[in-house]
């Protein structure tokens, strides 16, 4: 599957930054994967983002890069429209994992990630940068409005 990525702005020198690599479950079949490295990563200076790197073997997946917000929401609900759609763990069927559905022009990839893992990390890193709802007031709006007009 070809990566897809959305631009991000330019790093900004004050940035931080926070990563976690995990191992998730490539889902082959009902009752089939293969597990496969990947990083999830979040920046101070792409607030509302965080990129899913694939790693190894799978690093022709790319990276995907889509709300942090979505995927909060998806340890709770199922969510997402188009490209990225994530579900909870159901645990009235078995699965403990967070599943990410990413579709790319040509192919589907359905990805398990370990919600506990994915959770904390939320909480305690990302959150910790830019708390949910700041951030609006970590964009500078005149440079993407400059982006956006040249």
């Amino acid at each position: 599957m070809p990566a897809h990525s959305v631009s991000s702005p330019q790093p900004h020198p004050e940035a931080t930054g926070t990563d976690i690599a995990l191992q998730a479950g490539l889902v082959l079949g009902e009752h089939e994967s293969v597990d496969v490295p990947v990083r999830l990563g979040y920046r101070s200076d792409d607030p509302l983002a965080v990129a899913l790197e694939f790693l190894g073997p799978a690093s022709d997946a790319g990276v995907w890069q889509f709300s942090r917000d979505l995927l909060w929401e998806g340890l709770h609900r199922p969510t997402g429209l188009g490209d990225v759609r994530v579900w909870p763990p159901c645990t009235c069927h078995g699965r403990a994992s967070l599943r990410i559905m990413l579709r790319g022009c040509d192919s589907v990839v359905l990805v398990d990630l370990p919600a506990r893992q994915v959770r904390r990390w939320l909480r305690r890193e990302s959150f910790a940068l830019v708390p949910r709802g700041t951030e609006a007031t970590r964009i500078d709006w005149t440079a993407e409005l400059d982006g956006l007009t040249t």
